[in-house]
């Protein structure tokens, strides 16, 4: 079957989101594993990113009509990015009426009755899509494909779920061929070098905050270090890559397959530098000294905010002060360190919205990173906000992250909002924080996204 998977492009974001300057443009790897596993089923397969390429409608429509005929179309789709997957669906169910439309992704998949309400769209592919989608393409009917959600004379109906893939290192490597690997770029202050790209050892994650997706599963699941490592190889020598960006969760909490990985980097001689997401409470202190040795410069950790009972409302499982300790030590070893931090929780009031900031200063770290608590659909605080009546909007276009979309009764969205745009100003404008961060550039890579930042944070 010929095969096109679309990445939609992005909205354009708001004047008031600071992801509109610094944001980074990453390969949807969710596709190219599609595209890997249709590949070996000897399907013929193309994956369109249009957020890469800088496509509009226009654009992907002529590009479908240049690269066409598909029998099948897959569109990806987080919740801010539904309503574009959805034109994209409409205008491919105009240029061909025969083709299979299918829709994937995290929103999809927790909302699939709202998605089938759209008739340009035949069916779902609700969590893991690459044995749903391998179903699809060989021909077998509806009913007989977990994990799908279809429409039949009308009445939308549900399959059993599909099984999660229990062995990560069965699925090929993703399909980076058939993405635009050159237009591939970092988030400001990610990278040290370039080109970058994006990689994933792990689905799912330890923890249970609130705000965070479930589709897969209960149970972290990891790729062995040894196979991830040849991957990193595979994209130096085809596409000289020179840094990666660990997009897991919690790239640490399978330490063993994390040691294996930095091993492998090490004893290989792999000229490599690369930066990983993870949680306060899977920091290892050898682990993370094994890091620095193999390359690691960089370490996000989810802060969100420093007050008990917030905490307690998200279900984070640590306190301030192990958060500080941590800091401290991942600054010791020789890490930088990139904190987020969310305004606008449960439970949050101005007092507390103060002192969050007060908090990031003082834990002073190398990027600190500031988002309006958004309950995306499919989570635990979305439930818990919808029960209450505390939703200000189902338009998911305002799901970015950048403003209000819960009128808490602690707090108002007007002053979540103020405190957001306050929060950037009084973390960056700091002498002392540029002084340390001028010194520290070392290459022109560097130069440029500490460029990218400064311009973006004067801007906005």
């Amino acid at each position: 079957m010929n095969t096109l998977l679309i990445n939609p492009p992005w909205q354009i974001l708001r004047d008031s989101n600071v992801w509109k300057g610094v944001s980074s443009v990453m390969p949807p790897l969710g596709l190219a594993w599609l595209a890997a596993s249709l590949e070996q089923d000897g399907h013929v397969v193309r994956i369109l990113d249009a957020n890469a390429e800088g496509f509009d409608l226009k654009d992907i429509m002529r590009w479908i009509a240049e690269h066409g005929p598909f029998e099948m179309f897959g569109l990806t789709s987080t919740t801010p990015l539904i309503k574009n997957a959805l034109t994209i669906a409409r205008a491919a169910r105009v240029a061909y009426p025969t083709a299979r439309i299918v829709l994937g992704g995290v929103h999809p998949t927790v909302l699939p009755d709202e998605v089938l309400a759209e008739s340009a769209v035949d069916c779902v592919c609700r969590g893991e899509g690459e044995v749903t989608a391998r179903e699809l393409a060989a021909g077998l009917p509806f009913e007989q494909i977990k994990g799908l959600s279809w429409r039949r004379d009308g009445v939308v109906v549900h399959n059993p779920e599909r099984e999660l893939i229990h062995n990560l290192d069965s699925l090929p490597m993703p399909a980076y061929h058939l993405l635009p690997m050159a237009k591939y770029r970092p988030a400001a202050g990610a990278a040290k070098r370039t080109p970058a790209t994006s990689l994933l050892a792990t689905r799912g994650c330890p923890g249970r905050c609130t705000f965070c997706y479930r589709i897969f599963g209960q149970r972290l699941r990891y790729r062995s270090g040894i196979k991830v490592a040849a991957e990193v190889r595979h994209l130096q020598d085809r596409y000289g890559i020179k840094e990666i960006c660990f997009y897991d969760d919690t790239f640490t909490a399978v330490k063993k397959e994390t040691r294996a990985f930095c091993r492998e980097v090490i004893d290989t001689k792999m000229d490599l530098t690369w930066s990983c997401f993870t949680r306060v409470d899977a920091f290892d202190e050898e682990l993370f000294r094994l890091m620095k040795e193999a390359g690691c410069h960089q370490v996000m950790y989810g802060v969100e905010t420093p007050v008990p009972e917030i905490l307690r409302n998200i279900n984070k499982k640590f306190t301030a002060e192990q958060v500080e300790r941590v800091i401290v030590a991942t600054k010791k070893i020789g890490l930088d360190v990139r904190a987020t931090f969310m305004l606008g929780n449960p439970g949050d009031t101005e007092a507390t919205l103060e002192e969050n900031i007060r908090f990031a200063i003082k834990l002073d770290p190398d990027l600190a990173l500031f988002n309006i608590t958004t309950p995306f659909p499919g989570t635990v605080m979305f439930d818990w906000a919808e029960a209450n009546g505390f939703l200000l909007t189902k338009d998911w276009a305002d799901y970015d992250l950048s403003g209000p979309v819960m009128a808490l009764p602690t707090v108002s969205p007007e002053t979540v909002k103020r405190y957001y745009e306050m929060a950037h100003k009084r973390f960056y404008f700091r002498p002392r924080y540029i002084l340390r961060r001028i010194w520290r550039l070392r290459s022109p890579e560097e130069f440029i996204s500490a460029w990218r930042g400064l311009t973006t944070m004067l801007g906005f």
